[in-house]
């Protein structure tokens, strides 16, 4: 997987949204340990992260993280070769607690600090286990706060084939858990009451399916759309248990269709036969079965990371991170500098001159 013979040991630290997390990786033996401490508890009554909250929160747990990991595999700060941060895109002040602290520290031990794109490690982390399909593939990358179908043409060349245009499907399943009073994260949330509802008696709209070439999603209609369902129920006093399990299940569905039949359309244009699933959001069970049956019959290679490696971790960052210090892709004057925005096909201008588009 490396191309090293000289052993390389890195350190990950992924702070984007709610997630703290860090790893220890090498080039000899993988994926050393890996550690992530939720905010989910923090944000729950609020339905969602609150940037602020998630900001001050990595900065409580961000030290005692890194101190806990390495003294978890005896290891001291000076066994270590390069520090991988997360540089974007996600949360402005989020990333600039990670970039502050990795830069910190690589230029007190006088070894390089690497940023890493958020996405670029999702794509890359079937690799942690050595899962992954030959190259070009399609990837749709599905999280809380993005969307995309892209297409990889090589490690490091990548073409952005489709994005949402307003909510991400996790969004969605957020917003939509939230309206139908369950708890966040909205999508385990509404997975769960699901799985006790009646496929038949909602439907909600699959937007933007009947453009032919068109690879962009859309969700905020179909959360609007189960925004007036429930409102209307509330009125009539018909909003029971039974009735949300119904809707929450015609709204996980749409979200699922929507993802699967945008991927089978991508696959139909490209060719390529070799699809990987990525983020939080492919964890979801529907999604991941319903991705494999449809795709199946086209004979087409289904590949999705383990649950724990699909919700944001800093395995994958300390992993792309070793890949970008083989190419020389590391900051050597150790400036703070974040991009909350950062498209996935620039992903080579990593810092000076990048287009927050």
């Amino acid at each position: 997987m490396f191309k090293s013979k000289k052993k390389l040991c890195i350190l990950g630290i992924e702070t984007s949204c709610d997630e703290t997390a860090v790893a220890l990786m090498d080039t000899i033996e993988g994926l050393i340990a890996h550690k992530v401490f939720s905010q989910v508890s923090l944000h729950n009554k609020y339905g969602g992260v609150v940037p602020e909250l998630a900001s001050r929160d990595h900065i409580k747990k961000l030290l005692p993280l890194i101190d806990d990991l390495l003294k978890s595999q005896d290891f001291k700060l000076g066994d270590l070769d390069a520090i991988a941060y997360t540089a974007g895109p996600g949360l402005a002040g989020a990333l600039l607690v990670g970039s502050v602290i990795a830069n910190g520290l690589a230029f007190s031990l006088e070894i390089p600090a690497i940023p890493v794109h958020h996405m670029e490690a999702h794509l890359l982390a079937p690799l942690i286990e050595g899962k992954y399909s030959e190259m070009p593939f399609i990837a749709l990358l599905v999280s809380g706060g993005h969307t995309l179908l892209v297409q990889v043409n090589e490690r490091g060349s990548y073409t952005l084939l489709g994005k949402t245009l307003d909510d991400a499907a996790g969004e969605a399943f957020d917003k939509g858990a939230k309206l139908l009073g369950l708890g966040y994260p909205g999508g385990p949330a509404i997975a769960e009451l699901a799985q006790s509802g009646d496929s038949e008696t909602y439907h909600f709209p699959r937007l933007m399916m009947k453009e032919k070439h068109n690879l962009n999603f859309s969700f905020s209609g179909l959360k609007t759309a189960l925004m007036y369902k429930v409102k209307g129920l509330k009125n009539k006093e018909l909003l029971t248990d039974k009735t949300k399990a119904d809707l929450a299940l015609a709204y996980e569905k749409a979200i699922v269709d929507s993802l699967v039949q945008k991927t089978e359309l991508a696959v139909n244009l490209t060719g390529i036969q070799s699809v990987i699933i990525a983020g939080g959001v492919g964890a979801n069970n529907k999604l991941r079965n319903s991705m494999r049956q449809k795709l199946a019959e086209k004979d087409v290679k289904v590949s999705y990371p383990s649950v724990e490696f699909c919700t944001d971790n800093a395995a994958m960052i300390a992993l792309t991170g070793l890949f970008n210090y083989q190419k020389g892709m590391h900051n050597i004057d150790y400036k703070i500098e974040v991009h909350p925005r950062w498209s996935i096909d620039k992903i080579d201008q990593r810092f000076h001159g990048i287009n927050d588009g």
